[in-house]
């Protein structure tokens, strides 16, 4: 390798023809390295050596309470506010509503409300209670007993509300199809065992 500064920084060897150029890195980048290396060794000793600081995991548990604490104190005031509540009579809540309705309701409740495995919500009889707050009451809880789930895991309380909103609105509605029988006067089921027992 030359020493003339004029001269390209070529190294002496060679492979194939081609020539190593020995090209200094730039001093900022040198810099920036060892500034990587101190970084390094003082977020070991921080995190891993003195436990001053919380990991990933820690952090994230921590930020998970937090979260289930802001949620849980959401849906104790919501439930809290049951008994108050009044269906909406806003049609973009009601719309939002019938859309809820139409993935999570209808599979069991049928697409205008007539009941198949569960209860038609058109008719005047209702097991739960008739009121508002009974029905949101309902979806809330569920009622593990009959099949349904509950939806407060699922559903935030505002799609909650707005579903039931949608329900209100069926209920004395002329459907095209007759729906379910009133559960008053479902066929009473038989009490002994059947022939194919």
């Amino acid at each position: 390798m030359s020493n003339d500064p004029q001269e390209p920084l070529l190294l002496d060897h060679e492979y194939d023809g081609i020539q190593e150029l020995d090209n200094k890195l730039p001093r900022w980048w040198v810099w920036l390295f060892y500034l990587t290396i101190i970084f390094s060794a003082i977020y070991l000793i921080y995190y891993h050596v003195a436990h001053a600081g919380d990991l990933q995991a820690a952090e994230y548990e921590k930020e998970m309470k937090a979260g289930a604490a802001v949620k849980n104190a959401a849906m104790s005031q919501f439930e809290a506010g049951i008994p108050n509540l009044q269906p909406s009579a806003d049609a973009t809540v009601i719309a939002s509503g019938q859309v809820i309705y139409g993935k999570y309701c209808a599979p069991c409740h049928r697409t205008d409300g007539g009941g198949l495995v569960g209860p038609n919500l058109t008719d005047d009889y209702w097991i739960h209670g008739g009121k508002y707050a009974d029905t949101v009451k309902v979806i809330w809880d569920g009622v593990p007993a009959k099949g349904m789930i509950t939806w407060k895991a699922i559903l935030k309380p505002e799609e909650i509300n707005a579903v039931a909103s949608y329900i209100y609105t069926l209920r004395g509605a002329k459907l095209a199809t007759p729906g379910k029988l009133p559960e008053n006067q479902q066929p009473a089921k038989p009490s002994g065992p059947s022939e194919f027992e």
